[in-house]
């Protein structure tokens, strides 16, 4: 079955779609901090038949798991694209369409990139933590790439070898977590020091090699991913160019221009749009 899964890195599911399920959109997204929800909706309507009918809805949410980043969920209707923004972290991510049920590992991705949505469809993902792997699979052959999943029904998937049922959004820690003990999921300790500002006392070489083994991505990719992140989501809440471009670090404005074209998808100015023609994949601050 390892075989199997490795032949399906980087090909396209069935139906001719990747799942770039990690729907958001440029603005109207508001925080519950009491659950630590976080929610957005399109704020580009279309009208089908006499009736509006919304385009992206999204949930996502922290996660207290050292393994997950978010937990997050989507549906879609009446919208046919949108921008996938660059991303240093995978997902596993499950999906309805049609009636089928499907899912697959999404590797990391290295710049913006045009995405088709499935109409009426739902999603649900796990987005896991920087340092978290499925070491029989390897990060590195996933990048701006993914991994269908085989034998995926309503209630079951396979993966290594064995069953295991569709986690949800209530139980998804606890399925991470019995991952962990079957040993499909692992976490390099040093990498979760390096990112935490600590010097491991290992030589750089082996800082390195174990950052590109456990990401799929070296250091220097993760940091211009994330600062392009940080600045879009701070561009959004009104924080004007000029402090985005100080606090973040940016040598100039056509510096980070370049960031956001690339990583982004969008301009300083498009992502002030409050009526964006375009929803854009899920956005947080990293």
């Amino acid at each position: 079955m390892l075989v199997d899964m490795r032949e399906r890195l980087v090909r396209p599911p069935s139906n001719g779609w990747r799942p770039h399920a990690r729907c958001s959109v440029a603005r109207g997204t508001y925080h519950d901090p009491v659950n630590g929800l976080d929610r957005a909706r399109m704020t580009t309507f279309r009208k089908s038949g006499g009736v509006t009918r919304m385009g992206l809805e999204i949930e996502s949410r922290t996660s207290d798991s050292p393994y997950i980043e978010r937990v997050w969920r989507s549906s879609s209707s009446d919208m046919e694209q949108m921008t996938a923004v660059a991303t240093a972290r995978w997902d596993l991510v499950f999906w309805e369409h049609r009636g089928q049920v499907s899912a697959s590992v999404q590797g990391p991705e290295t710049r913006a990139s045009q995405a088709p949505v499935p109409e009426d469809a739902t999603f649900f993902g796990i987005n896991f933590s920087l340092g978290t792997a499925m070491p029989h699979l390897p990060l590195g052959r996933l990048v701006d790439g993914g991994a269908e999943i085989p034998s995926t029904t309503r209630r079951s998937f396979w993966l290594k070898g064995s069953t295991w049922h569709l986690p949800d959004w209530d139980n998804a820690e606890a399925f991470v977590q019995r991952l962990v003990r079957e040993g499909v999921v692992e976490r390099d300790p040093l990498v979760a020091a390096v990112l935490r500002g600590e010097q491991p006392d290992v030589s750089e070489r082996t800082v390195q090699r174990r950052f590109l083994a456990a990401t799929g991505l070296t250091r220097g990719a993760v940091r211009q991913i994330d600062r392009a992140r940080r600045a879009a989501v701070l561009i959004q809440e009104g924080v004007p160019v000029h402090d985005v471009i100080h606090r973040l670090g940016y040598f100039d404005q056509p510096h980070l221009a370049r960031s956001l074209s690339r990583y982004i998808g969008r301009t300083a100015t498009q992502l002030g749009d409050r009526k964006p023609a375009q929803p854009l994949s899920l956005l947080y601050a990293t």
